[in-house]
């Protein structure tokens, strides 16, 4: 049975593989919650576990997507106490703000703003909706999705903001839904599916199209593959981020939570990312 005395014996690199993340990022985790704690709730029983055991739960659950049951069997504790554990742990994360993304505002604003940023949009395998199953249908997947868009420094490799849309609402539709503007001095990278995005933007830069009936330039295909080097940053974040396979698998919860954990590892990711810089 696992329990926070188990988690300890293991290796700082075999707890990366196990829970996802730096064992420095769960202990910055743990001091967020350790406020937000009361080992005796009023009114209410002992909690069985104790705040960092509640802490690596959640991280399990992200982590491996297993079902309730499962990781209740592997914990000692029922499948409604994980659903209670993760979703107090993922809401209190967020009241805290200690875990949070730069936001859309850092795109914008005079101070600090990204140089160059590089905008994807990823999607998310759902289970088929009960009702409205065509706004989910991802031609390009063959599925129903949930697309989430992210942007991302391209210098730091720190991902800024993020949104979210159905699976077939078009990239670039989903790019003007966002709301989001860069700095008249910000380049930014992106795909084929924001073609329309320069005339917003004059400083982005997208794959040149193969005309109609025609062939790319032997420049054409040299600037594409130059592009395709420059934003391949960005499918690098991606895959970071899709390491807990609540995003990379299908997803089985309700969608209304599904942008608040997608927001939550970004983040952890960006506090791991920010380390490692320090540390080099």
């Amino acid at each position: 049975m696992m329990n926070s005395t188990i988690a300890q014996t293991l290796t700082d690199e075999q707890f990366k593989r196990r829970f996802g993340v730096q064992r420095e990022t769960f202990k910055q985790m743990v001091k967020a919650l350790q406020p937000e704690w009361r080992t005796t709730p009023k009114p209410g029983a002992k909690p069985k576990l104790a705040l960092d055991e509640r802490i690596l739960v959640a991280l399990e659950y992200w982590r491996e997507y297993r079902p309730y049951f499962h990781i209740g069997t592997s914990w000692g504790i029922s499948e409604s106490t994980v659903c209670r554990i993760v979703q107090w742990v993922e809401d209190t994360l967020m009241r805290t703000r200690r875990f949070r993304l730069p936001g859309k505002r850092q795109l914008v604003r005079g101070f600090a703003t990204p140089s160059v940023v590089i905008v994807d949009v990823t999607e998310t395998r759902i289970e088929r909706p009960k009702r409205r199953q065509r706004a989910f249908y991802s031609g390009k997947q063959k599925c129903h999705t949930l697309k989430s868009q992210l942007v991302i420094d391209a210098q730091t490799q720190q991902v800024i903001c993020t949104f979210f849309g159905k699976g077939r609402q078009h990239d670039f539709k989903l790019f003007k839904a966002s709301g989001i503007h860069f700095h008249p001095l910000t380049e930014s990278l992106q795909d084929k599916g924001y073609q329309g995005l320069q005339k917003l933007h004059i400083h982005s830069r997208l794959p040149k199209k193969k005309p109609r009936g025609g062939y790319l330039t032997v420049e054409d295909k040299a600037y594409n593959r130059q592009l395709a080097r420059e934003r391949v940053g960005i499918e690098h974040v991606n895959r970071r981020l899709k390491v807990f396979r609540i995003l990379s698998g299908r997803y089985r919860n309700r969608r209304k939570r599904f942008g608040l954990r997608c927001n939550l590892i970004a983040t952890l990711y960006n506090f791991e990312q920010a380390q490692a810089v320090t540390v080099s």
